[in-house]
Protein backbone atom coordinates (compact mmCIF):
# COMPACT_ATOMS: atom_id res chain seq x y z
CA UNK A 1 0.00 0.00 0.00
CA UNK A 2 1.49 2.95 -1.04
CA UNK A 3 1.24 6.38 1.38
CA UNK A 4 0.27 9.59 0.28
CA UNK A 5 2.73 12.42 1.27
CA UNK A 6 1.72 16.19 1.63
CA UNK A 7 3.58 19.32 1.15
CA UNK A 8 5.16 21.35 4.34
CA UNK A 9 2.15 24.00 3.88
CA UNK A 10 -0.59 21.20 4.22
CA UNK A 11 0.89 19.50 6.99
CA UNK A 12 1.20 22.50 9.09
CA UNK A 13 -2.67 23.61 8.11
CA UNK A 14 -3.17 20.51 9.67
CA UNK A 15 -1.15 20.40 12.88
CA UNK A 16 -2.23 23.97 13.50
CA UNK A 17 -5.92 22.97 13.38
CA UNK A 18 -4.38 19.54 16.02
CA UNK A 19 -2.87 21.98 18.41
CA UNK A 20 -5.75 24.35 18.32
CA UNK A 21 -8.23 21.06 19.43
CA UNK A 22 -5.88 20.31 22.11
CA UNK A 23 -5.28 23.44 23.92
CA UNK A 24 -8.61 24.31 23.96
CA UNK A 25 -10.64 24.60 27.52
CA UNK A 26 -6.66 25.10 29.43
CA UNK A 27 -4.87 22.30 27.33
CA UNK A 28 -7.87 19.88 27.88
CA UNK A 29 -6.71 17.52 24.62
CA UNK A 30 -3.13 17.63 25.83
CA UNK A 31 -4.12 16.38 29.48
CA UNK A 32 -6.28 13.48 27.91
CA UNK A 33 -3.69 12.35 25.59
CA UNK A 34 -1.16 12.41 28.03
CA UNK A 35 -2.71 10.89 30.95
CA UNK A 36 -3.93 7.95 28.24
CA UNK A 37 0.01 6.92 28.16
CA UNK A 38 0.50 6.93 31.41
CA UNK A 39 0.56 2.77 31.51
CA UNK A 40 2.15 2.37 28.46
CA UNK A 41 5.16 -0.26 28.63
CA UNK A 42 4.97 -0.02 32.35
CA UNK A 43 4.51 -4.11 32.19
CA UNK A 44 7.61 -4.89 30.67
CA UNK A 45 10.21 -6.80 32.56
CA UNK A 46 13.64 -5.05 33.71
CA UNK A 47 15.08 -8.18 35.37
CA UNK A 48 18.51 -7.35 34.21
CA UNK A 49 18.22 -4.21 35.43
CA UNK A 50 16.62 -5.35 38.77
CA UNK A 51 20.15 -7.72 39.84
CA UNK A 52 21.78 -7.09 42.94
CA UNK A 53 24.73 -6.89 41.09
CA UNK A 54 23.04 -4.09 38.56
CA UNK A 55 21.77 -1.84 40.99
CA UNK A 56 24.45 0.55 42.00
CA UNK A 57 25.05 1.00 38.10
CA UNK A 58 21.78 3.15 37.85
CA UNK A 59 21.67 6.64 38.21
CA UNK A 60 17.69 6.08 39.52
CA UNK A 61 16.61 3.37 41.28
CA UNK A 62 12.86 3.50 39.40
CA UNK A 63 14.49 4.75 35.82
CA UNK A 64 15.80 0.98 34.45
CA UNK A 65 15.90 -0.18 30.75
CA UNK A 66 13.45 -2.67 29.63
CA UNK A 67 15.08 -6.39 29.02
CA UNK A 68 13.76 -6.69 25.25
CA UNK A 69 16.04 -3.67 23.86
CA UNK A 70 18.41 -2.93 26.39
CA UNK A 71 21.81 -1.98 25.06
CA UNK A 72 24.37 -5.18 25.89
CA UNK A 73 27.82 -4.79 26.42
CA UNK A 74 30.40 -7.17 25.23
CA UNK A 75 31.26 -9.70 28.12
CA UNK A 76 33.95 -9.02 30.42
CA UNK A 77 35.80 -10.91 32.85
CA UNK A 78 33.22 -10.62 36.01
CA UNK A 79 29.61 -11.66 35.77
CA UNK A 80 26.84 -9.19 34.43
CA UNK A 81 29.59 -6.83 33.09
CA UNK A 82 27.48 -6.72 29.58
CA UNK A 83 24.38 -4.37 31.90
CA UNK A 84 24.14 -0.39 31.10
CA UNK A 85 21.14 1.65 31.68
CA UNK A 86 20.23 2.17 28.47
CA UNK A 87 17.57 1.21 24.90
CA UNK A 88 18.12 1.02 21.69
CA UNK A 89 14.76 3.39 20.88
CA UNK A 90 13.50 4.47 17.46
CA UNK A 91 13.88 7.67 15.57
CA UNK A 92 13.36 8.12 12.07
CA UNK A 93 14.44 4.87 9.98
CA UNK A 94 14.77 1.78 12.28
CA UNK A 95 14.05 0.56 15.67
CA UNK A 96 17.81 1.44 16.40
CA UNK A 97 18.27 4.94 15.38
CA UNK A 98 18.95 6.14 18.68
CA UNK A 99 20.59 4.84 22.36
CA UNK A 100 18.49 6.75 25.11
CA UNK A 101 20.97 6.42 28.19
CA UNK A 102 21.74 7.59 31.23
CA UNK A 103 24.00 10.05 32.34
CA UNK A 104 27.45 8.41 33.11
CA UNK A 105 28.22 7.90 36.94
CA UNK A 106 31.84 7.66 37.84
CA UNK A 107 31.10 3.82 38.02
CA UNK A 108 30.09 3.53 35.27
CA UNK A 109 32.14 6.01 32.34
CA UNK A 110 34.16 3.09 31.11
CA UNK A 111 30.92 0.93 30.17
CA UNK A 112 29.76 4.20 28.49
CA UNK A 113 32.41 4.50 26.06
CA UNK A 114 32.75 0.92 25.75
CA UNK A 115 28.82 0.73 24.90
CA UNK A 116 29.72 4.14 22.60
CA UNK A 117 33.15 2.02 21.05
CA UNK A 118 31.15 -1.06 20.70
CA UNK A 119 28.03 0.38 19.04
CA UNK A 120 30.09 2.42 16.50
CA UNK A 121 28.19 5.74 17.94
CA UNK A 122 29.53 9.10 16.00
CA UNK A 123 26.99 11.95 17.51
CA UNK A 124 26.40 11.71 21.19
CA UNK A 125 23.79 14.47 22.32
CA UNK A 126 23.77 15.92 25.78
CA UNK A 127 20.89 17.72 27.31
CA UNK A 128 21.14 18.84 30.49
CA UNK A 129 23.81 20.51 32.75
CA UNK A 130 26.28 18.83 34.46
CA UNK A 131 24.86 20.03 37.63
CA UNK A 132 21.50 21.40 39.47
CA UNK A 133 22.84 23.80 42.05
CA UNK A 134 24.36 20.97 44.66
CA UNK A 135 22.79 17.90 42.55
CA UNK A 136 25.02 16.03 40.19
CA UNK A 137 22.73 15.28 37.19
CA UNK A 138 25.53 14.17 34.88
CA UNK A 139 29.35 13.18 36.20
CA UNK A 140 32.01 14.62 33.62
CA UNK A 141 32.98 11.91 31.40
CA UNK A 142 35.13 13.87 29.03
CA UNK A 143 37.22 16.81 28.58
CA UNK A 144 35.33 20.14 28.55
CA UNK A 145 39.37 21.56 26.95
CA UNK A 146 41.25 20.05 24.26
CA UNK A 147 42.92 17.18 26.45
CA UNK A 148 42.74 13.80 27.46
CA UNK A 149 41.21 11.47 29.68
CA UNK A 150 41.23 7.74 30.45
CA UNK A 151 38.23 5.25 31.56
CA UNK A 152 39.60 1.65 31.70
CA UNK A 153 41.18 0.93 28.41
CA UNK A 154 39.61 3.87 26.53
CA UNK A 155 41.50 7.16 25.40
CA UNK A 156 39.12 9.97 25.38
CA UNK A 157 40.55 13.27 23.51
CA UNK A 158 39.18 16.32 23.18
CA UNK A 159 40.32 17.56 20.31
CA UNK A 160 38.73 20.79 19.76
CA UNK A 161 35.25 22.40 21.13
CA UNK A 162 32.87 25.41 19.73
CA UNK A 163 30.11 27.17 21.17
CA UNK A 164 27.05 27.98 19.34
CA UNK A 165 24.03 29.84 19.82
CA UNK A 166 22.90 27.66 23.00
CA UNK A 167 25.54 24.78 22.52
CA UNK A 168 28.57 23.37 22.87
CA UNK A 169 29.98 21.36 19.73
CA UNK A 170 32.83 18.64 20.82
CA UNK A 171 35.31 16.82 18.66
CA UNK A 172 36.58 13.77 20.32
CA UNK A 173 38.81 11.35 19.15
CA UNK A 174 38.32 7.64 20.89
CA UNK A 175 40.91 5.25 21.35
CA UNK A 176 40.86 2.02 22.30
CA UNK A 177 44.31 0.15 24.37
CA UNK A 178 46.00 -2.36 21.73
CA UNK A 179 43.78 -1.79 19.27
CA UNK A 180 44.69 0.10 15.83
CA UNK A 181 41.81 1.75 15.03
CA UNK A 182 39.78 4.88 16.22
CA UNK A 183 36.48 6.69 16.24
CA UNK A 184 36.19 10.31 15.67
CA UNK A 185 32.81 11.21 17.58
CA UNK A 186 31.28 14.69 17.53
CA UNK A 187 29.32 15.63 21.39
CA UNK A 188 26.66 18.28 21.43
CA UNK A 189 26.01 19.91 24.73
CA UNK A 190 22.82 21.17 25.21
CA UNK A 191 22.95 22.32 28.71
CA UNK A 192 20.52 25.05 29.43
CA UNK A 193 17.28 22.57 29.42
CA UNK A 194 16.48 22.22 33.05
CA UNK A 195 15.65 19.08 34.93
CA UNK A 196 12.48 17.91 35.02
CA UNK A 197 11.36 20.59 32.91
CA UNK A 198 11.16 22.73 29.41
CA UNK A 199 13.15 25.19 27.76
CA UNK A 200 12.28 29.00 27.61
CA UNK A 201 11.01 29.23 24.29
CA UNK A 202 10.96 26.38 21.29
CA UNK A 203 12.92 28.40 18.98
CA UNK A 204 16.55 27.67 20.45
CA UNK A 205 15.66 23.70 20.60
CA UNK A 206 14.11 24.03 17.52
CA UNK A 207 17.80 25.29 16.04
CA UNK A 208 19.50 22.82 17.58
CA UNK A 209 17.56 19.90 17.08
CA UNK A 210 17.53 20.79 13.39
CA UNK A 211 21.48 20.78 13.29
CA UNK A 212 21.46 17.74 14.68
CA UNK A 213 18.74 16.37 12.07
CA UNK A 214 20.91 17.78 9.15
CA UNK A 215 24.51 16.70 10.69
CA UNK A 216 22.85 12.78 11.25
CA UNK A 217 21.27 12.93 7.59
CA UNK A 218 24.30 14.19 5.98
CA UNK A 219 26.65 11.30 7.47
CA UNK A 220 27.10 7.54 7.23
CA UNK A 221 24.92 5.69 9.45
CA UNK A 222 27.52 3.93 10.97
CA UNK A 223 25.86 3.18 14.26
CA UNK A 224 22.79 4.71 16.49
CA UNK A 225 22.83 8.62 18.28
CA UNK A 226 23.41 8.59 21.65
CA UNK A 227 21.06 11.10 23.51
CA UNK A 228 21.03 11.38 26.96
CA UNK A 229 20.26 13.92 29.95
CA UNK A 230 20.43 12.83 33.67
CA UNK A 231 17.82 9.90 34.14
CA UNK A 232 17.65 8.94 29.97
CA UNK A 233 14.12 9.64 29.68
CA UNK A 234 12.33 13.32 30.05
CA UNK A 235 14.43 15.56 28.07
CA UNK A 236 16.14 12.53 25.76
CA UNK A 237 12.91 11.33 25.27
CA UNK A 238 11.28 15.30 24.35
CA UNK A 239 14.24 15.50 22.19
CA UNK A 240 14.22 11.87 20.11
CA UNK A 241 10.51 13.18 19.69
CA UNK A 242 10.79 16.59 18.21
CA UNK A 243 13.70 14.77 15.64
CA UNK A 244 11.69 11.91 14.47
CA UNK A 245 8.61 14.22 13.96
CA UNK A 246 11.17 16.88 12.02
CA UNK A 247 12.02 13.38 10.13
CA UNK A 248 8.54 12.68 9.15
CA UNK A 249 7.85 15.77 8.18
CA UNK A 250 10.91 16.28 5.61
CA UNK A 251 9.60 13.20 3.97
CA UNK A 252 6.29 14.52 3.46
CA UNK A 253 4.69 12.42 6.06
CA UNK A 254 2.36 13.87 8.35
CA UNK A 255 3.21 13.91 12.44
CA UNK A 256 1.72 11.87 14.99
CA UNK A 257 3.04 13.04 18.36
CA UNK A 258 0.73 10.72 20.56
CA UNK A 259 1.67 7.81 18.59
CA UNK A 260 5.60 8.57 18.07
CA UNK A 261 5.73 8.73 22.32
CA UNK A 262 3.58 5.43 23.18
CA UNK A 263 6.32 4.15 20.29
CA UNK A 264 8.94 5.27 22.30
CA UNK A 265 7.53 4.40 25.87
CA UNK A 266 7.46 0.49 24.64
CA UNK A 267 11.27 0.82 24.03
CA UNK A 268 11.73 2.82 27.53
CA UNK A 269 10.26 3.85 30.12
CA UNK A 270 8.94 7.38 31.32
CA UNK A 271 9.69 9.35 27.60
CA UNK A 272 8.09 12.42 27.72
CA UNK A 273 7.90 12.36 31.23
CA UNK A 274 5.75 15.41 31.83
CA UNK A 275 2.46 17.36 30.67
CA UNK A 276 4.68 20.27 29.74
CA UNK A 277 7.17 18.15 27.38
CA UNK A 278 4.51 16.89 25.69
CA UNK A 279 2.72 20.39 25.03
CA UNK A 280 6.18 21.37 23.96
CA UNK A 281 7.00 19.06 21.40
CA UNK A 282 3.61 20.34 19.75
CA UNK A 283 4.85 23.76 20.13
CA UNK A 284 8.62 22.55 18.46
CA UNK A 285 7.08 21.38 15.77
CA UNK A 286 4.72 24.08 15.10
CA UNK A 287 7.16 26.83 15.64
CA UNK A 288 9.79 24.47 13.19
CA UNK A 289 7.14 23.88 10.80
CA UNK A 290 5.86 27.57 10.83
CA UNK A 291 9.29 29.23 10.39
CA UNK A 292 7.56 30.68 14.26
CA UNK A 293 4.65 32.51 12.53
CA UNK A 294 2.38 29.69 13.51
CA UNK A 295 -0.75 31.81 15.41
CA UNK A 296 -0.60 28.83 17.76
CA UNK A 297 2.20 29.78 19.58
CA UNK A 298 1.06 30.35 22.67
CA UNK A 299 3.36 30.37 26.20
CA UNK A 300 2.74 27.56 28.18
CA UNK A 301 0.94 27.17 31.23
CA UNK A 302 2.76 26.21 33.75
CA UNK A 303 4.48 27.36 36.76
CA UNK A 304 8.09 26.53 38.64
CA UNK A 305 5.87 25.70 41.37
CA UNK A 306 4.07 22.76 39.16
CA UNK A 307 7.19 21.55 37.94
CA UNK A 308 8.62 21.09 41.04
CA UNK A 309 6.10 19.34 42.90
CA UNK A 310 5.96 17.03 39.58
CA UNK A 311 9.59 16.23 40.62
CA UNK A 312 8.42 14.30 43.85
CA UNK A 313 6.34 12.11 41.92
CA UNK A 314 8.16 8.81 41.44
CA UNK A 315 7.22 6.46 38.41
CA UNK A 316 5.99 3.28 39.88
CA UNK A 317 7.65 0.21 38.85
CA UNK A 318 4.53 -2.26 37.70
CA UNK A 319 4.66 -6.00 37.91
CA UNK A 320 6.53 -7.94 34.95
CA UNK A 321 3.11 -10.53 34.96
CA UNK A 322 1.42 -9.01 31.71
CA UNK A 323 4.66 -8.60 29.58
CA UNK A 324 4.72 -11.04 27.15
CA UNK A 325 1.36 -9.00 25.45
CA UNK A 326 3.21 -6.08 25.29
CA UNK A 327 6.43 -7.68 24.28
CA UNK A 328 4.65 -9.68 21.14
CA UNK A 329 3.07 -5.85 20.09
CA UNK A 330 6.41 -4.73 19.47
CA UNK A 331 8.01 -7.48 17.85
CA UNK A 332 4.96 -7.79 15.35
CA UNK A 333 6.44 -7.14 11.51
CA UNK A 334 3.53 -5.08 11.38
CA UNK A 335 4.50 -2.53 13.91
CA UNK A 336 3.78 0.97 15.09
CA UNK A 337 7.13 2.23 13.45
CA UNK A 338 6.61 0.74 10.11
CA UNK A 339 3.27 2.41 9.94
CA UNK A 340 4.84 5.57 10.99
CA UNK A 341 7.41 5.51 9.07
CA UNK A 342 7.16 3.21 5.66
CA UNK A 343 10.15 2.73 3.63
CA UNK A 344 10.94 4.73 0.09
CA UNK A 345 9.93 2.46 -2.13
CA UNK A 346 6.46 2.75 -0.14
CA UNK A 347 6.10 6.83 -0.63
CA UNK A 348 4.05 8.68 -3.29
CA UNK A 349 5.47 12.02 -2.54
CA UNK A 350 3.09 13.73 -6.21
CA UNK A 351 3.22 16.89 -7.07
CA UNK A 352 3.65 18.51 -3.45
CA UNK A 353 6.25 16.66 -1.58
CA UNK A 354 9.24 18.16 -0.01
Amino acid sequence: MRVQTASRAEILREFESTCQALSACDNRGYKHEFEELKDVGKELPTRTADLEANREKNRYPYILPYDHCRVRLSIQNFPNSDYINANFVPGGGSERDFICTQAPMRNTMEDFWRMVWEQNVRIIVMVTALRDRDLVLCDEYWSLEPGTVYHGPFQVTTMARKQGPDYFMSTINLRQRDCPTDHNITHYHYPSWPDRGIPRDPSSLCAFTDHVRQHLDAIPRLGPAVVHCSAGVGRSGTFVTLMWLMQLCVRGIRPNIRAAVADLRLHRMGMVQILEQYIFVHQCLLYWLSGGKSSCLTPLQHTNRELRRRKRHHRRKSPPGQAQSTLQQILQPRKLLQRMLPSSSQLNPGPHAF
